[in-house]
């Protein structure tokens, strides 16, 4: 593989910004398939794929979510285009055996085994978060990940049968930078890594 451009890392990563205000321009449904058509090559172990996503558009679905969210977070949220809840599937493993072709049988270290589950769930349900504010990033989208919520109140309204949990929220849409906070400084490498 080659280096993509700089414009490329400008877009995904050096100059995007986590967005608190969305123009009013509408995300349609086919960009919101598209989007998932790209995040799901993102890898995970095993192949496991425990992210579910709720893409909240509706005003009556809207009515669900403000409940569950911080107070901080209603009025943004309630004005961004889309949210995405993204959540963890409990039973994951249930699709390993086509999931994961290469271990058929892998689904049962996990079936008899919940600490497991529920640790490999959140990981790689969370490194799916990350690679959909990539791709909606990618695809001209803003986004605005947040974790003020009540996860409890958000999963007893969309998932009451207790299968799926709630693990962060993102906002997506067009962003207005209107409501940006200045940008915050990063830690340098050698606050944060070290080579071996």
């Amino acid at each position: 593989m080659t280096p993509i451009s700089p414009e490329v890392f400008d877009q995904a990563f050096r100059t995007a910004r986590t967005f608190n205000a969305f123009s009013g321009k509408e995300v349609s449904d086919a960009l919101l398939r598209e989007l998932y058509a790209l995040l799901k090559w993102g890898p995970t172990s095993m192949n496991c794929q425990p992210a579910r996503y709720v893409f909240v558009k509706s005003e009556a679905a809207k009515a669900r979510l403000a409940p569950a969210l911080a107070q901080g977070n209603v009025a943004k949220t309630m004005a961004a285009p889309v949210t995405v809840i993204v959540a963890t599937d409990t039973r994951f493993h249930e699709h390993l055996a086509t999931q994961f072709p290469a271990n058929a049988k892998a689904g049962a270290m996990f079936a008899g085994n919940a600490a497991l589950a529920e640790s490999t769930a959140f990981r790689n349900g969370t490194l799916q978060g990350g690679y959909l504010i990539l791709a909606a990033r990618l695809l001209g989208l803003d986004c605005g990940p947040m974790s003020g919520f009540d996860a409890d109140t958000l999963n007893a309204e969309f998932f009451p049968d207790g299968r799926f949990k709630a693990n962060f929220l993102v906002n997506l849409g067009y962003g207005d930078p209107v409501a940006n906070y200045p940008r915050g400084p990063r830690l340098d490498f050698d606050t944060v890594a070290q080579i071996l």
